[in-house]
């Protein structure tokens, strides 16, 4: 991966942060990993822990991010998480998996954010 690309996406996550914290998420974790992965964030919303994937893209050549998390991508978050929570200290009741899309347009001030809630 390229540095350019790399930085993109490390900015995208913390844009992502902001906007679930101005939604009233707390942030309990980011980029959480191990030998399989990669979790990108994950946060509680009221009593629901949420693991979230973050994609950022510069424009839409390739599509929207959010079209970029593939039935693959899906699988493999589901079995981050699932080792994520067998090593809780804490019981968890709910989760859930939420994805955000964040696209820098060149001529726009703000980047667009697209939350998609309990995405799969």
């Amino acid at each position: 991966m390229s540095l350019r690309r790399k930085q993109l996406g490390q900015k995208g996550e913390s844009v992502a942060e902001r906007f679930l914290q101005s939604k009233g998420y707390q942030t309990v974790a980011r980029n959480v990993r191990s030998r399989h992965g990669e979790i990108d964030l994950i946060a509680m919303d009221g009593d629901t822990l949420v693991f979230v994937e973050v994609r950022t893209r510069s424009g839409f050549a390739y599509g929207t991010p959010t079209e970029s998390v593939t039935w693959r991508k899906r699988r493999k978050l589901q079995e981050l998480a699932l080792a994520y929570l067998q090593n809780c200290s804490q019981p968890v009741k709910h989760f859930r998996f939420d994805v955000i899309g964040i696209v820098y347009v060149p001529a726009a001030l703000q980047p667009r954010i697209d939350h998609i809630i309990h995405a799969f």
